[in-house]
């Protein structure tokens, strides 16, 4: 069977160390095993399967493993599972790890990894549910105690790329557990190599070194993830040596934290995209009005000339030039070039104010309409600012647009209830392909086949929909990625998101601390070293 090719290149790491280094606070220095990280994302639950969310994952991913681990970029490689391979067209077999065990002593079995890949589609009211990375498999069994037979829904060669998202939790543990018992802790029993110790929510999450796990044993026997979604106390804690390690960078600080000898950044172009969705679903939307704010008896959003004309009135390097400072790359596709299904020759659609009205108002609206967008103000990096830098752009062009922001947390929840009429979110594709953007952002929704989960414009179009399934079933890899890439284009044909930029991100450190950057924004405690 093919392998599939996950890169295209390497990332762009890049270390900046500076000078020698003044000693940290002497009151502010922090054992030599403990390691206290700052983090830029709230924590909306603990429930390693409750919220398909970096800020959720990365913190799942100090207890809870998959069977499948990937690399800093993004390759595939052995993790609960030593091996998997395709046994005929429709079943997988996977290996298991011996001599696994889990935080409470018990052995990790393939019993757990029947319940692990059942469990996402008990969740309920998940606002980004995981089952669009299972709904694939028609029936998982196991062997043996360490052999797992998956068998498919047709042809599937993402079998791997999939099984690398999902983490394994203790049949045991779980089985009765809610998502609230993950948060106090009742339930967080995994295999990975830190334990829970506790969570003050929207705080910090306690750590201890798991002294009986398998693999590398990490520097740090404590680690405190500090939850810091504010910019300017995440880098004071820094500065102070409250901290040893922050992400997401603020990119006005970039140039002050490069010229401190204390510091040290490191920088890596990551999969991150920024994007613009709208309702092209509903006849009516709740926050789309005429100028005078009455309610718009007709969506402008269903059409797809309005869509364009959004797409067309942003100037993309404009926002990357002054609201990311550079620390972003303007994109008019779901994947960068580094990913599987990345289409060459797609560029970032120029601003054309001009054509943009012109769209306008041959769908209708010479005068334009009304809209609100909202956004999250403590989830990405300068979201508040880059929405209201859109707006201002629409509005020029006679889309009239407020801006409303909100904690992530109220806004995943409201967007998932179709609450907005258009807003503006992050997608990283977990999977390191095309298929897990199209399928979550641009596919018709539909929960029976994991589609749509994240398509909160429920846009739908039967030719991308149909370029999609193919390709899911396709084993040859280069037949494959031209379908991913056909269906790409179908949706952004229609506008039916609108992507803006990739991240850069930047972390920073304690001088004499070492951070592996990651294309997948993960911020692991146990990759840090002094």
């Amino acid at each position: 069977m093919p392998v599939l090719r996950l890169l295209r290149a390497a990332g762009v790491v890049a270390a900046l160390s500076l000078a020698t280094a003044l000693a940290p606070v002497a009151g502010h220095a922090q054992p030599a095993s403990t390691l206290v990280v700052g983090l830029s994302g709230d924590i909306t639950s603990l429930d390693p399967h409750f919220h398909n969310v970096t800020p959720n994952a990365n913190v799942a991913e100090h207890m809870f493993e998959t069977l499948i681990a990937k690399d800093e970029k993004m390759r595939l490689k052995p993790g609960l599972a030593t091996s998997w391979k395709a046994v005929g067209d429709t079943v997988w077999e996977v290996k298991l790890r011996p001599g696994v065990h889990f935080h409470d002593g018990s052995d990790f079995t393939s019993a757990d990894v029947v319940y692990s890949l059942a469990r996402p589609a008990t969740i309920k009211n998940s606002p980004s549910p995981y089952t669009i990375y299972t709904r694939g498999f028609k029936d998982v069994t196991a062997v043996d105690k360490l052999t797992v037979r998956i068998t498919t829904n047709g042809p599937y060669p993402l079998v791997p790329n999939d099984l690398s998202t999902i983490y394994i939790v203790s049949k045991k543990a779980a089985e009765k557990a809610s998502s609230d018992d993950f948060n106090s802790g009742r339930a967080m029993i995994g295999t990975g190599p830190y334990k829970f110790v506790s969570f003050s929510r929207g705080d910090r999450v306690e750590l201890t070194r798991f002294d009986g796990y398998w693999g590398k044993k990490p520097q740090w026997q404590r680690v405190t993830l500090r939850i810091l979604t504010a910019d300017a106390p995440r880098v004071a804690a820094l500065l102070a040596g409250d901290v040893q390690v922050i992400e997401n960078v603020p990119t006005s600080d970039i140039k002050k934290l490069s010229a401190d000898p204390n510091v040290s950044l490191f920088k890596m172009p990551v999969f991150r995209m920024m994007y613009l969705h709208m309702d092209s679903d509903r006849d009516v939307s709740p926050f789309v009005t005429d100028k005078a704010g009455k309610p718009l008896p007709k969506n402008p959003l269903k059409d797809a000339r309005v869509r364009q004309a959004i797409s067309l009135a942003i100037s993309r390097q404009a926002i990357v030039d002054r609201v990311m400072e550079g620390a972003a790359e303007p994109t008019g596709q779901l994947v960068n070039s580094a990913l599987f299904g990345h289409v060459p020759g797609l560029k970032a659609p120029a601003a054309d104010p001009a054509a943009a009205k012109k769209l306008l108002a041959q769908a209708g609206y010479p005068d334009g309409f009304a809209i609100t967008l909202h956004a999250t103000n403590n989830r990405y990096v300068n979201d508040d600012r880059v929405a209201q830098v859109v707006a201002a752009m629409l509005s020029r062009v006679g889309i009239a647009t407020k801006v409303e922001t909100m904690p992530s947390a109220t806004f995943f929840t409201r967007a998932n209830k179709l609450d907005f009429s258009f807003l503006q979110a992050g997608w990283g594709a977990d999977t390191g392909e095309a298929s897990s953007s199209l399928k979550a952002l641009l596919a018709t929704y539909d929960p029976a086949r994991g589609w749509g989960a994240s398509n909160r414009g429920r846009y739908s179009n039967p030719a991308l929909d149909a370029k999609l399934a193919e390709a899911l079933q396709t084993i040859d890899d280069a037949k494959r990625e031209k379908l991913l890439q056909e269906a790409t284009e179908i949706g952004m044909r229609d506008a039916g998101v609108i992507p803006l930029y990739f991240n850069i991100n930047v972390w920073a450190a304690r001088k004499g601390y070492t951070v592996t950057p990651r294309l997948d924004e993960r911020t692991y405690a146990f990759d840090v070293t002094h």
